[in-house]
């Protein structure tokens, strides 16, 4: 296991044109071990509001910005299995 840096992207996808809406990177470090327990990170980001029609979609990117192996990084889908929680995203209403 090595550390790694992600990229985390929010896209507004309205046919063939994407606006991201909001973008960052996180650093993460093996829990060492051998064990593959969640690491607690809760993100809020800053998006501007957009005028949603049917058919836009919503598209939640994450890409190895520097890993060593191809599966570095994967969101954590095993939630309490693994000490975590289903990755999930909340909107204002």
């Amino acid at each position: 296991m090595s550390s790694i840096d992600v990229k985390f992207d929010l896209i507004w996808r309205r046919g063939a044109t994407d606006m991201t809406l909001a973008t960052w990177t996180e650093h993460y470090d093996p829990t060492g071990g051998g064990n593959f327990d969640a690491q607690a990170h809760e993100y809020d980001e800053v998006a501007p509001a957009i005028d949603y029609a049917s058919g836009d979609k919503f598209v939640f990117r994450y890409s190895a910005v520097m890993a060593t192996g191809p599966e570095a990084y994967i969101p954590n889908g095993d939630g309490p299995l693994a000490r975590g929680r289903i990755p999930n995203i909340t909107l204002p209403k």
